[in-house]
Parts: C-alpha cells; structure tokens; sequence
C-alpha cells in the first residue's frame, strides 16, 4: 500500500492536465496543492476499502490520526516536488 501512496501522492507533479483530464498551459500551484488533497481523500478512501476488507470494520479515528497522515502523504509527495521544481528547470537550463 506504501507503494500506491507513493505513486498516487507524486501524481499532482507529473504533468499539466489536471486530475490527467483537463489540459492547461501551466499549471499553477494551487491547482497542484488542490489535487494533492483530492488525492489523499482518495488514499483515505483505498485505506477504508482495505481495513473493511482484511478486518471487517474500520476503527473510528480522531484528528490526530488525519494529520499525521497528511504529513505523512506530503512527505511522501517531495520527489515529485523535485522533480517538478528542481530537475526539469536544470535540464531546460543546460540544453
């Protein structure tokens, strides 16, 4: 599951259509950071699928919980931030 967290968080960065649909120009930031939180809700969403599925209920979580796994999908989201932000503009400026 790790692995499709991973996958799924570096998703906003790959390219410039959003949710791989909508084609812009240049997509800015905010339409980035906007996908990232649609994103986790969907990795809370194959969570809860799973947990039913393996134990038979989900346990209730508090606020805590929610936060740390933000935290946690935003870390896991930082290579595609540096790919996006750090390796395609070196490549652009030594061509």
């Amino acid at each position: 599951m790790l692995g499709v967290f991973l996958l799924i968080a570096n998703l906003p960065w790959v390219g410039n259509r959003v949710f791989f649909v909508f084609p812009m120009q240049n997509k800015p930031i905010w339409v980035r950071l906007v996908e990232l939180v649609v994103y986790y809700l969907l990795s809370l969403l194959i969570s809860m699928v799973f947990e039913t599925r393996f134990s038979g209920d989900v346990y209730p979580q508090n606020w805590e919980f929610f936060v740390t796994t933000l935290s946690f999908f935003i870390v896991l989201a930082v290579p595609g931030v540096v790919y996006r932000y750090q390796w395609l503009p070196m490549q652009k400026k030594f061509k």
